[in-house]
């Protein structure tokens, strides 16, 4: 990391304190004034865990009781978080309702919220190809949100975690249009030395042992003045999912066949690889059929965090105070979570099994500094906050079934019709895979300043700075053609077999990594992209009634600056077909992406309204206008697809030209709720309803049968969700709660566009298109009154905690259920995948049925000790959280199975 750099921002920021990070609340010590010093209860929780009060949230940028916020708010302390076993956000997941991950692993996944999603795809190329998240990702007041790669930040010593549902676009910014989710760290503590040490063994059903040991320190080096708190963790999540031998063999009925069947006057086919000559295809050895013999294994799938986070406070005098904060994750996962069905080779495999032939991997790293000077001039509290982030990733996975398609079969096998010389056709290995390997820095900084909370008018505002950088170098490893090595080059001059010369980026082009691509890779991208925002913002409270009835006014101006540069790359005949390595090209596979004027500014303003009744003490009601966005994006390429509307070969002439980017989706809400308690605290109901319009929705397209062999975007239909929540607790006697939720979306598509013929020499020119090389062409877009992807109609948790004490010990049982209703894993416009063998497409459609899971735990504390004994998933249940056809096979990803342990913890 740049460690002066960041070093002279802290520093540059305590002298000057200007600048500020994304839209972030107000996590931060408090000064020590009468409005900020509220006591906080010791028990916090979800409005369903408060034992002696509410857990203070800071959504609004104000320290307020989560009861008192006018939205919808799922919200754990850190004690609740720790009696629910919660470390990871696959964790997290299973008690927020209304919250949604699609995931390809941990590290690789991206969250929706109310079921805005326009779907989700595979991880490769998803840094350069996959639009900016619309859920934001915080740890305290630093953006942690990514293109479809989340980081999954380990929950150890936090506060608490809050989810806030719906548009946070006034105080949040671009990428909070569907909500956003926090992680508040606990802050060092001037006056005392504390600390924490847990550890925890457990099993996993069918799988390898887990283990984590977590330790906390906490020290004043100055009493009362400066201190300093870490926390350092490590984690190992046995694996569960096996890699079972398995053979992959060429079949007739491979789709890619027909590169190698419609040579003029040849017939015959590859056979099912028995080694031998049919008409003009020739297999052979390791290019009739493979096995997976070095790479099978059982449970090859661990999962491993390390890291730890440093926190140093220097309390400089009643008023102000300065927090730097250090924070560093490595994340490593190995093999995939994902189960196959169906096998390589059509076998039929059981829940847990896949068949891969290359090692998979997933190295996610990350570092960042995070500084925070709050103080008070003139009874103003002002506020500075920045933050540096700097990640990096390397992440590979098998990518074998890719040889059974059409493109596949074009870089593995030559002769024939391939276009790879004339010869009789003969296949190489189809062992293949991808590597992405993905640099990823953002830079924020934030200046607010707000008056007392007391005052009958209440204003907060401030600017906001950032810039979002990712570097991605995406290599798909699947061309097993020989290289033009000098030896092979010389072979194929000679009348031999013919080679394939490597790539590389076009001269000139703005990349990252300008070198000669290695024997295997085929097509791949080499990008910068990014954007460069400020933004302004501002939101006033008054009190037409104190204490009874307020009105909330707020908007944001924002000024994105995006861009996007780079190279793609393809090994393409005829030019290179028997050249040296690295003279391949240029051709229509290999361009600067730069000289697509790949630079767009996006501005405006998004505001949110609100009025807040008081009905009691107890009770809140409220109505709330918010308004959402997030940022558009740019495709790799422009080019000329969907020939037709009759078969190229009868004349037929490009209908399309798919667009350079996208614009900016957006999101309208209108919601209405009710916080209540009642019978003394007893019972705690909070209600929420909202419509919300999501209009201009940005989509990811990729079918190469019809547009084409790389993803493009595009803004497609809009979307109405109308739903309901309800959050309930009950506390009918001392030491035992009940907590539920529920939610209830109905998510509609409400108009249908099409994808209009936009090249002036098609004779569909500015009609919908309906026929592609003389079929017929499915709208992409979808019918009115189909669902979007990852919305669930019901999602619904319940659980019961019962604690007690008995002669200085303190006992407890727990126990939950945890439900998720059907959904699917992209929108209705998407081709179905159900029967589909060997897919054409990584965005097939799949309904994934609804599932549900029990968790329960037992133990005891004693003073400073506790101990739990804990099992989730009970049920030992497999359902899939996320079905896709992203490795060109149908693939699932489980649940975790059943696990059991036990966590033994001690303070000091």
């Amino acid at each position: 990391m740049q460690t002066r750099y960041l070093l002279s921002c802290a520093v540059a920021a305590m002298l000057g304190g200007a600048t500020a990070t994304h839209a972030a609340a107000a996590d931060r010590p408090a000064p020590r004034d009468a409005e900020a010093a509220q006591a906080r209860p010791s028990d916090q929780g979800t409005p369903s865990d408060q034992a002696d009060g509410d857990i203070i949230v800071t959504a609004q940028r104000r320290d307020e009781t989560i009861q008192k916020v006018p939205l919808t708010i799922q919200a754990f302390s850190g004690d609740t978080l720790s009696k629910l076993n919660i470390k990871s956000f696959d964790d997290l997941i299973k008690y927020t309702p209304n919250v949604s991950l699609g995931t390809n692993g941990p590290g690789q996944g991206a969250i929706f919220i109310r079921g805005l999603s326009a779907g989700f795809a595979g991880g490769q190329s998803s840094a350069t190809i996959a639009n900016f998240p619309n859920v934001a990702l915080y740890l305290d007041d630093q953006s942690l949100q990514f293109p479809a790669r989340n980081i999954d930040v380990y929950a150890a010593d936090l506060e608490r975690v809050e989810v806030l549902e719906g548009p946070q676009g006034t105080l949040f910014g671009g990428g909070a249009e569907a909500g956003a989710v926090r992680y508040i760290t606990n802050k060092p503590k001037l006056d005392r030395i504390e600390g924490h040490a847990e550890g925890m063994y457990g099993f996993t059903s069918g799988g390898s042992a887990n283990n984590s040991e977590v330790i906390t320190l906490n020290v004043p080096i100055i009493k009362d003045k400066l201190a300093v708190r870490g926390t350092f963790y490590n984690e190992r999540r046995g694996g569960y999912i096996d890699n079972v031998s398995s053979t992959f063999t060429r079949s007739n009925d491979d789709p890619g066949n027909y590169y190698l069947n419609i040579k003029p006057n040849a017939g015959g086919i590859c056979p099912n690889g028995k080694g031998t000559t049919t008409g003009f295809c020739t297999v052979t050895g390791a290019g009739a059929q493979i096995n997976n013999n070095t790479t099978a294994q059982n449970d090859f799938n661990p999962v491993t965090y390390t890291g730890g986070r440093v926190e140093a406070l220097w309390d400089i005098d009643a008023d102000w105070n300065v927090l730097v904060t250090e924070s560093l994750q490595h994340l490593d996962v190995l093999g995939v979570s994902q189960q196959y069905p169906t096998g390589s080779d059509f076998q039929k495999l059981n829940p847990l099994e896949i068949t891969t032939f290359v090692p998979s991997y997933d190295h996610d790293r990350f570092e960042s500094t995070a500084w925070t000077i709050h103080g008070k001039v003139a009874g103003l509290n002002l506020v500075y906050t920045g933050s540096y982030l700097d990640r990096k990733i390397d992440n590979q996975v098998d990518y074998t079934n890719y040889s059974r398609t059409a493109y596949g079969v074009y870089y593995t096998c030559t002769g024939g019709a391939t276009g790879w010389g004339k010869a009789a056709a003969t296949c190489f290995s189809p062992a293949t895979y991808w590597h992405d390997k993905v640099h990823n820095t953002h830079l924020t900084n934030e200046f607010r300043i707000s008056t007392p909370d007391t005052g009958r008018i209440r204003a907060i505002g401030g600017v906001f700075h950032e810039e979002f950088r990712v570097e991605d170098v995406m290599n798909f490893e699947y061309k097993t053609i020989p290289s033009c090595t000098t030896a092979n080059l010389a072979i194929a001059l000679a009348g031999g077999q013919v080679c394939a010369a490597n790539i590389r980026t076009i001269a000139g082009a703005d990349v990252n990594d300008p070198s000669v691509r290695d024997d295997n890779a085929g097509f791949g991208e080499d990008v910068k992209r990014g954007y460069t925002q400020i933004a302004a913002f501002g939101s006033v409270d008054f009190d037409i009634i104190p204490n009874v009835l307020t009105i909330t006014g707020g908007t944001r101006y924002y000024n994105y600056k995006e861009y996007e540069v780079g190279a793609q790359y393809a090994v393409r005949t005829p030019s290179c077909l028997n050249v040296p390595n690295g003279q391949c090209g240029p051709n229509s596979g290999t361009f600067d992406i730069g000289t697509h004027n790949d630079q767009v500014t996006y501005h405006g303003f998004k505001s949110r309204g609100n009025i807040t009744w008081h009905v009691n003490p107890a009770t809140i009601a409220y109505f709330t206008f918010s308004q959402g966005f997030r940022p558009g994006g740019f495709s790799r390429s422009q080019r000329a697809v969907a020939v037709g509307p009759a078969s190229a070969a009868a004349g037929g002439t490009p209908q399309y030209m798919t667009p350079n980017g996208y614009a900016p989706d957006s999101l309208d809400n209108y919601e209405i709720g009710v916080k209540t308690a009642l019978f003394d605290r007893r019972l705690q109901i909070n209600l929420s309803a909202y419509n919300m319009n999501w209009k201009n929705v940005q989509f990811l397209f990729y079918n190469p049968a019809q547009l084409g062999n790389t993803t493009f975007g595009v803004n497609g239909p809009n979307y109405n969700i109308k739903g309901v929540e309800l959050q309930l607790t009950a506390r009918p006697q001392r030491g035992l709660t009940i907590n539920g939720t529920a939610t209830y979306n109905d998510n509609k598509q409400t108009n249908s566009p099409c994808l209009v013929s936009n090249i002036s020499t098609s004779p569909t020119f500015g009609k919908c298109i309906t026929m592609v090389k003389g079929a017929a062409f499915q709208n992409p877009f979808g019918e009115i009154g189909t669902t979007a992807a990852f919305s669930p109609k019901f999602q619904g948790t319940g659980r019961i905690r019962y604690e007690w004490e008995t002669n200085g010990y303190k006992p407890f049982l727990q126990a939950g259920v945890n439900y998720t209703g059907t959904m699917y894993n992209q929108p209705a416009t998407y081709l179905s995948g159900e029967g589909v063998v060997v897919p054409a497409t990584t965005f097939l459609r799949y309904r994934q049925p609804g599932y549900a899971t029990v968790d329960a735990s037992i133990g005891v504390s004693r003073g400073q000790w506790n101990a739990q004994l804990f099992g989730t998933n009970l049920n030992n249940s497999h359902a899939s959280t996320f079905t896709s056809s992203t490795e060109f096979i149908k693939a699932e990803v489980p649940l975790r199975p059943r696990v059991f342990g036990l966590r033994m913890g001690y303070d000091f």
